[in-house]
């Protein structure tokens, strides 16, 4: 199967050239080409997710949005209607109450940080598996620390088909060997882009590149990976450079 982690940034008008507007050309243009089975959004705001699912036809696009109206931000799974078969959806937050809407650690900035949990069937194998995508907070790092920790300890417990694969992709805005990714270092989890490099880019303005986007998996194996570069004209396809892994199930 063919993961790809992408942050679709915030759509606020505020990137001139790189407005989302001047971006959905290409951004279209690639997924077509590459035709992943699975799509991990995040940063997308209501009308990227409208545009996402009248535009991405082969595509089913489940989510919403992190605020208690379930409105802002969401970190949007797309998954192609012909190859994947959807058996539960499931949105949760990363706080202390994750089933109270817009609910967030006390040691964060003001923005909820939600998940959106989704267990899948892969029609061609009969190959269930479990995909969790997340956006953690940009201020604070234990806030950070937590969200994973309570990401992986909730999979440990989970009653559906809890043997079967996981993926965890997301911007978790820290580095590799950050101690924030310590718990994931410590895991069954594997990073399946390591080495991929710089992954944030800022359209190449003032912020420092840094590497904060992952494909996380247990019970996978790794054939390729790579992350996509594209840019017509200095566009991009976003801020950051979204990440693809082609996975095999182990064994």
């Amino acid at each position: 199967m063919k993961i790809v982690t992408f942050n679709i940034r915030c759509d606020y008008n505020q990137d001139e050239d790189n407005n989302f507007c001047f971006r959905k050309p290409l951004i279209l243009e690639k997924l077509r080409q590459e035709e992943p089975d699975v799509i991990c959004f995040q940063e997308v705001l209501p009308h990227v997710a409208g545009w996402l699912k009248e535009t991405l036809k082969e595509y089913y696009v489940i989510g919403c949005g992190r605020m208690e109206d379930l409105e802002g931000e969401q970190v949007s799974i797309a998954y192609r209607k012909n190859r994947i078969n959807l058996i539960q959806m499931e949105t949760y937050w990363l706080s202390e109450t994750p089933y109270v809407p817009g609910s967030r650690y006390a040691d964060q900035s003001i923005c909820p940080r939600v998940c959106t949990e989704a267990v899948l069937e892969e029609y061609a194998t009969k190959q269930v598996f479990r995909v969790v995508n997340t956006h953690l907070d940009h201020e604070g790092p234990e806030a950070r620390e937590k969200g994973l920790l309570q990401i992986m300890n909730k999979l440990e417990k989970t009653l559906l088909f809890p043997e079967a694969p996981v993926i965890i992709t997301g911007d978790m805005n820290a580095e590799p060997d950050s101690p924030e990714m310590a718990a994931v270092r410590k895991s069954p989890y594997k990073d399946m882009v390591e080495g991929v490099g710089i992954t944030y880019h800022g359209y190449m303005r003032a912020e420092p590149p840094c590497c904060i986007d992952y494909i996380l998996a247990k019970g996978f194996v790794c054939e390729s990976m790579e992350k996509w570069t594209e840019q017509k004209d200095g566009v991009f396809l976003s801020d950051h450079y979204p990440v693809c892994a082609v996975l095999r199930a182990e064994g």
